[in-house]
């Protein structure tokens, strides 16, 4: 069995149960986390329509957490995440602002992680970009659509 993650007309991943089930749990969690409303509604009859306009919000919104944060333990429990939002923002052709994304976070930066060899700052711009889009890269071969 699988289940559909349909934006009008069009299926942006069919995955299986286990890993929709779980997907969909995560969104919950970044919902809160940000909270801000996905645009992915319930899924109903195997099917989950996801709002455009709603979805390109929370996609940006995820990626200016993602930018301002150096814990590594926050980035390794959403580093998954984010990588299969970005495929499914791709797929849907919502456009990524990666030289906005990249740039220095204005502001201080969020959960940084103090160590006893210091305190971790998040990665240079290009190289927080080109992880994420390599790591979005990687999964999209795997996401069936």
């Amino acid at each position: 069995m699988s289940q559909y993650f349909l934006m009008g007309g069009e299926t942006l991943w069919n995955p299986s149960n286990g890993a929709s089930r779980m997907f969909q749990r995560q969104v919950a969690v970044f919902e809160a986390e940000l909270e801000l409303p996905s645009g992915i509604g319930p899924m109903e009859n195997d099917e989950a329509q996801i709002s455009r306009e709603a979805f390109e919000t929370f996609v940006d919104a995820l990626l200016v957490r993602h930018r301002r944060t150096g814990h590594a333990i926050l980035l390794a429990l959403s580093d998954g995440f984010t990588a299969v939002v970005l495929v499914l923002a791709e797929r849907a052709a919502i456009k990524v602002d990666w030289a906005r994304h990249g740039a220095a976070p204005e502001g201080p930066f969020a959960d940084v992680q103090v160590s006893t060899t210091g305190m971790s700052v998040p990665a240079e711009g290009a190289d927080w970009a080109a992880g994420l889009r390599e790591r979005a890269r990687d999964l999209e071969r795997m996401m069936a659509c």
